[in-house]
């Protein structure tokens, strides 16, 4: 999905007491696998309706409210959008957001809410059902699904047969004329914090450089994908799920382009996740919290490994397609730390030109 940079800052403790998944009053209420309260007495959560903001795949989200709603009873109101603007929404709502939760496409984008302390706490029992790697380390939003970056190059032409050994490559004269790349696109600035971490800022300002001068410059990861499959460029880094998402549109016929990726270590190589967190301000807490539960429960993350979005589930014993590489092979997800706000990812971009 694309989208501008967005303003995020680091990581704060979050103080608040962590809140009970179950509603008062009664033993009544039971628990699906996942967590989520579905009969009993009057602890039961259906009936209720939460409103969820949401920077992820639509589609794949349709389907999982749907599953959801089913399943709980709990009805869900899904505002679907660009993750940075419904963030920034967010934060100009603040304690009057109608807001229940947040799903987003990347860290950062939680990462600002919480450090505004603008999320509640998630439940112990959903934090621990996927890698603590995956989640927040202060426990304020939890991991659900994961991606990888990867270079898609043009069949038949000098990008596919020596794709390049590493992103940093793409900043050599060698690719003038020959790369395209969409610096607008949420899933872009990750990539350049990763350079800072690893480069420096001069280093990734440089490299940045080097991208503007040898690159076309295109709105969104669709519009990069489609012209290295058009042979428009030879190629581009893209986030691996645009590639088949292509691949399914076009057919094995239409297809003429390939996935490649980076080294296990590089920038390039850049996994992270999808997650989801719960406004402080909800007035809906337990049914949120079950909608959390239920996003890392088997049953979503079997939607989610079976949709056409193609990304990484995070709960163990739930593969993802055969046809997707390893994610083991491919790379480690990315620490929320060296992630951070995004911030100083989005100063090189407007420094160096590549946005406004």
């Amino acid at each position: 999905m694309p989208g501008p940079g967005r303003s995020i800052v680091a990581l704060p403790i979050v103080a608040a007491s962590l809140l009970v998944l179950a509603g008062c009053g009664g033993s009544g209420n039971s628990k699906s696998a996942d967590g989520t309260a579905v009969t009993g007495g009057s602890s039961s959560l259906a009936g209720q309706s939460i409103t969820v903001y949401s920077g992820q795949h639509e589609q794949t989200v349709k389907t999982l409210t749907a599953d959801f709603e089913k399943r709980t009873g709990i009805k869900v109101q899904l505002r679907s959008g660009d993750e940075a603007e419904l963030a920034n929404q967010i934060l100009q709502e603040g304690a009057a957001s109608p807001a229940d939760v947040f799903y987003a496409e990347n860290p950062p984008a939680l990462t600002v809410l919480e450090e505004k302390q603008l999320l509640a706490p998630v439940a112990p029992g959903t934090l621990k059902a996927v890698p603590a790697a995956d989640s927040s380390p202060t426990g304020g939003w939890v991991g659900v699904s994961a991606r990888t970056a990867a270079f898609v190059s043009a069949s038949g032409t000098p990008a596919d047969s020596s794709p390049p050994a590493s992103v940093r490559d793409l900043a050599s004269p060698a690719w003038k004329g020959r790369l395209g790349i969409a610096p607008g696109e949420t899933d872009f600035a990750p990539i350049v914090t990763r350079m800072i971490k690893t480069d420096g800022t001069d280093g990734a300002k440089k490299w940045l450089q080097g991208l503007k001068a040898n690159a076309k410059v295109y709105n969104s990861n669709e519009d990069l994908s489609a012209a290295v499959n058009s042979g428009e460029v030879q190629g581009g880094v893209v986030d691996h799920y645009y590639w088949y998402r292509l691949r399914d549109e076009k057919t094995a016929a239409g297809t003429h382009s390939k996935l490649h990726y980076f080294a296990k270590g590089d920038p390039g190589a850049l996994v992270d996740v999808s997650g989801a967190g719960i406004l402080k301000s909800s007035k809906h807490q337990a049914a949120a919290q079950a909608f959390l539960a239920y996003l890392d429960g088997k049953n979503a993350q079997q939607l989610i490994a079976a949709s056409q979005s193609y990304e990484y589930p995070l709960l163990a014993g739930v593969p993802g397609k055969a046809e997707l590489a390893p994610l083991d092979s491919v790379g480690t997800v990315a620490p929320v730390a060296d992630l951070g706000d995004g911030k100083a990812a989005l100063q090189l971009l407007q420094d160096t030109g590549l946005l406004q």
